[in-house]
């Protein structure tokens, strides 16, 4: 790992030669590391010194790393063949055209008030034909057709009046936006096709609450839940862009995607006619789905279905944040690092250690 020859001479090589997004998560402390991924993110910063620096994220098809440039690492282009020009990122300009761009790091891991950090010291703009971005961008690991197919089977399951809305809304070209749409820039399903499948977890895990409380004798209206749960994030279709990783686009930034969401979903309401007591029901849910006003609802849940939908949301996110970070631990290790986006640490506990075998 870490072959400074394979980055010097990167046109010779295959994606393979280069260590992983995968990879280069599990490795320890001091460890160096050569990567190649689409430019995700990046974000100056300043240190203590006034000194700029960098926030870099970079993406591959098996996920994204993210890490800091130091105002000593170098930074190369090799776009021109045979050709090895230095590159001045602070340069006005620089950092948007690198934005989406196929990027070349090497790098060591280090640590840094005792959690591991990625530290990017030599950066390489490639040649873009040779390294074509959507090689690199992440996609779900379900197929999208099987996530399509258990999509609709979920809309024809709903009586005849939401399921014939459901399928108004979900066609032609918001549909098409739909089903390669991410879930988010970061922290979950940030990648081709999350949206649709973050939508599915939720769906299946609403649907299974309120069957259970519905069972139970609670007044719960399953298949509103479940429309609720399709339609929650609409928003993310104008809130976030693949280009070819996940931005924010301008809207997303400025009105966020539940207000987005809830334009689009009332206007198509109005259009197709939909019955006042429905449009109400779903409205609420999709505005009140992040649970709280902290979280960018404007309102809290104030129904069994939206208080289950909201709690599917959470568990959806926090379970893929959960799977994502036990995905770095080696065998010996069973806590992960601290998780910014959910706030604690996870524990991946070995139920044959638990029963003491």
């Amino acid at each position: 790992m870490g072959n400074a020859s394979i980055m010097s001479n990167p046109g010779n090589v295959r994606k393979e030669s280069f260590d992983n997004s995968e990879d280069v998560r599990k490795l320890e402390v001091n460890k160096k590391f050569s990567f190649v991924g689409v430019v995700a993110r990046i974000t100056p910063r300043k240190d203590r010194n006034n000194r700029t620096f960098w926030d870099l994220a970079v993406m591959d098809e098996k996920g994204q790393i993210e890490g800091k440039i130091w105002a000593n690492a170098s930074w190369w282009d090799l776009t021109v063949p045979d050709e090895k020009k230095i590159l001045d990122p602070e340069e006005p300009g620089f950092l948007q055209s690198v934005q989406g761009k196929s990027l070349g790091v090497q790098g060591q891991v280090v640590e840094f008030r005792g959690q591991s950090q990625l530290n990017f010291n030599a950066l390489y703009l490639l040649d873009q034909e040779k390294y074509a971005p959507h090689e690199f961008v992440q996609r779900s690991s379900v197929p999208v057709e099987d996530l399509e197919s258990e999509f609709w089977s979920m809309v024809t399951s709903c009586r005849t009046e939401i399921r014939d809305f459901l399928k108004h809304m979900f066609s032609g070209d918001l549909w098409k936006s739909y089903r390669l749409a991410p879930a988010a820039v970061s922290h979950h399903h940030a990648y081709v096709h999350g949206l649709l499948e973050h939508t599915l977890g939720v769906s299946r895990c609403a649907r299974s609450i309120a069957e259970t409380y519905s069972i139970s004798g609670m007044e719960v209206d399953v298949d509103m839940v479940l429309a609720g749960a399709l339609i929650h994030d609409i928003g993310k279709i104008e809130a976030y862009s693949l280009r070819p990783a996940p931005e924010m686009t301008l809207p997303g930034v400025v009105m966020d995607h539940i207000a987005l969401g809830y334009a689009t979903f009332s206007r198509i309401a109005d259009d197709y006619g939909l019955e006042e007591s429905l449009k109400l029901s779903i409205g609420h849910i999709l505005l009140s789905h992040h649970g709280c006003r902290e979280y960018g609802s404007p309102v809290l849940p104030a129904t069994p279905e939206a208080l289950i939908v909201s709690a599917a949301d959470e568990l959806d996110f926090k379970l893929f944040c959960y799977e994502d970070a036990i995905s770095t631990l080696d065998d010996e290790k069973g806590v992960t690092e601290y998780n910014h986006s959910t706030g604690r640490r996870f524990w991946k506990w070995n139920s044959r250690e638990g029963a003491g075998e």
